[in-house]
């Protein structure tokens, strides 16, 4: 297993569910580093950012652990559409998992706050692609 700091992670992530945390912590037991799946990862630029896994990493930050196991990400993934999501976080100081800490919402904020935000900028992206 592959530890990583969450101290050097970067999300691409601006909002947390209360759901899905509930979820994660309802699953995740015993707590501990060895039964969390491991999140994924990708150098993305300078940084090393979450392509997934927000809300286990921020349980494992809730709980107190300071770092979580990673794999490297593998996947074709939009890249640019990360790279946004990276500069919206970055935009609203969002640079650690735990600086998502005042952003945990229920799930009809999350819905209208993260993923419609990123319906609209993936569609905005389609367009422009198109052109």
């Amino acid at each position: 297993m592959t530890l990583f700091p969450l101290s050097q992670l970067q999300p691409s992530q601006l909002y947390i569910s209360t759901a899905k945390l509930a979820h994660v912590l309802s699953w995740w037991q015993p707590p501990t580093l060895a039964t969390l799946e491991p999140v994924p990862i990708k150098r993305l630029n300078e940084r090393v950012i979450y392509t997934d896994g927000h809300t286990r990493a921020f349980a494992a930050y809730r709980l107190g652990f300071t770092e979580v196991p990673v794999v490297w990400d593998e996947d074709e993934l939009d890249w640019e559409a990360y790279q946004i999501c990276v500069d919206w976080c970055l935009d609203a100081g969002i640079r650690t998992i735990g600086d998502l800490e005042g952003r945990v919402v229920p799930p009809e904020q999350y819905e209208t706050l993260w993923h419609d935000r990123c319906e609209a900028m993936q569609t905005d992206l389609a367009l422009r692609r198109m052109r």
